[in-house]
């Protein structure tokens, strides 16, 4: 009897996010999958859609390995699209429409898409980045380019390791770093969502958020993988999203910072009854508490204490959620299933119980690292583990306390932004001489960005307002300067570094 190959015995134990569609696709062929305005798919035509994507891309060139882009507000393209990229393993790139001009350019030349597909709202963005290659829009052009394809499965052999999808994080240096996330990542995290989470077949999901980030996109896809329907919102549409609570069950109703009021003040007004919410909410420590205990409350659901990264997924301690009506004193955080984690110190020794320590670890939902950044990845990886660059303390009973970010950031309305971002913006005008940029926190977004800032000519805080505006995404530019009189009065450690956590008592 002939002997199987390695790579044959490989094969026969691989599984990709391409083939939970597939399989969903013939377990439950008619049943609604995805509902996108007066639009509505079942699992087959899904698939159906998906396969002669796939099969379109396959006819431009576009293989295994190869990358594409999307820049789109949230439709059901964006679902068909990941799938297809997913049935060939493609890596698709998700852009983030909110990025200026320049930070979008970097974003597409970091990882060099055979084609970008674009919607017709954002086209002009895309021709503004200089982007000259090619383009599908998704209009007529893209239902043409479908009905042109059969709806047969594509015959590539994906391997869990193959990359699906990237997704861009604010980095140190100022730009948008891709991470780039295997099947096998993903999933874990689906893993991790019916472990933890309670996921199970056929609930609920409103994908509302932007889906080129992972609470959107990455929950829509896990919802889908267990035969459930996801609701695709363009946006924080409070009307719409009341409408969908108070007549279909929703599995997790992502609530975050800067949509959580507009949307309690709208059930209010429509007298809306949730139809059966079973978790709420994200950023708890971004919310204040009593809104916590109000958006419990009128949803009937408990609220989740989350606490993860789009480069491990919803790790490492988002185990934790708060009674219905609960106003949280504690904001301690609960394990996941599914990793290892250790505390460390800045030599990367182990913390005792009660200190703090940057929390690093390995769980199989961990991503691949990032995108053409081997500094960047030798740093995270560091010994094999991922250090996330947030400190933690253990407690006795075993939860983990946040305590700081060892790498300081900025949170606000659920988008990362690092200071030195907005400071190199700042210091490139000719009369700064030094910016700090600190968070102030902000009951709508939870926190905002402030500048300070030592200049060596007349200008005014208006003006270096409209110097940010021109060259940051809004979200980034700081809500306040304050123009300080030299740079002594900066408070400084030894080595010379401004002292952020003192600036920031500059505030109160």
């Amino acid at each position: 009897m002939a002997q199987a190959s390695q790579s044959q015995i490989s094969r026969a134990g691989s599984f990709t996010v391409g083939d939970l569609l597939t399989v969903q696709a013939k377990r439950r062929p008619e049943a609604t999958a995805v509902v996108d305005g007066a639009r509505s798919y079942s699992y087959k035509s899904l698939n159906s859609r998906a396969n002669r994507l796939a099969n379109a891309l396959t006819s431009m060139g576009i293989g295994r390995g190869d990358r594409i882009a999307i820049l789109s507000e949230n439709r059901a393209e964006y679902i068909e699209t990941t799938y297809a990229a997913a049935k060939l393993g493609v890596i698709l790139a998700a852009l983030n429409w909110r990025l200026a001009r320049n930070e979008l350019n970097h974003c597409i030349s970091l990882v060099e898409p055979k084609t970008v597909l674009v919607s017709a709202r954002f086209a002009d963005a895309l021709r503004e980045t200089g982007w000259h290659g090619k383009t599908v829009l998704i209009s007529e052009e893209y239902e043409q380019l479908l009905a042109r394809q059969n709806d047969e499965e594509p015959s590539v052999a994906v391997e869990p390791e193959d990359g699906l999808l990237i997704l861009y994080t604010s980095g140190t240096t100022g730009l948008p770093k891709g991470a780039l996330i295997s099947h096998r990542a993903e999933l874990a995290r689906m893993d991790i969502s019916r472990l933890d989470l309670g996921l199970v077949e056929e609930d609920g999901f409103i994908a509302w958020a932007p889906m080129f980030h992972m609470v959107s996109l990455e929950h829509a896809l896990h919802v889908l993988g267990m035969g459930g329907k996801v609701f695709v919102v363009d946006g924080a549409d409070p009307e719409r999203i009341a409408e969908l609570v108070a007549t279909e069950p929703q599995w997790w109703l992502v609530l975050i910072p800067g949509m959580i009021d507009p949307l309690i003040e709208e059930m209010k007004r429509k007298k809306a009854v949730p139809k059966d919410v079973r978790l709420v909410g994200a950023l708890a420590d971004l919310i204040p508490p009593q809104t916590i205990a109000d958006a419990s409350r009128l949803f009937n659901a408990q609220y989740w204490n989350t606490f993860g990264s789009t480069e491990t997924g919803m790790l490492p301690a988002a185990g934790t959620r708060f009674a219905i009506g609960e106003v949280p004193i504690d904001l301690s955080k609960a394990h996941n299933s599914l990793y290892l984690w250790r505390l460390l110190d800045s030599d990367d020794r182990d913390v005792k119980r009660g200190e703090a320590g940057e929390i690093a670890i390995r769980s199989p939902t961990m991503f691949s690292g990032y995108w053409n950044a081997e500094e960047a990845n030798a740093q995270a990886f560091r010994g094999g583990w991922y250090h996330m660059g947030d400190m933690f303390l253990e407690r006795p009973d075993g939860k983990l306390s946040f305590v700081d970010r060892s790498k300081y950031l900025i949170k606000s309305g659920g988008e990362n932004i690092y200071p030195i971002e907005i400071e190199r913006v700042l210091m490139a005008d000719p009369a700064v001489v030094e910016a700090v940029v600190v968070r102030c926190p902000n009951e709508t977004w939870g926190e905002v960005p402030v500048a300070f800032v030592v200049c060596q000519s007349e200008v005014t805080p208006e003006y270096l307002i409209q110097v940010c505006r021109r060259d940051l995404s809004t979200y980034k530019c700081p809500r306040e300067i304050r123009i300080i009189r030299s740079q002594s009065d900066f408070p400084r450690s030894t080595s010379g570094k401004v002292q952020r956590q003192i600036v920031e008592q500059w505030l109160k």
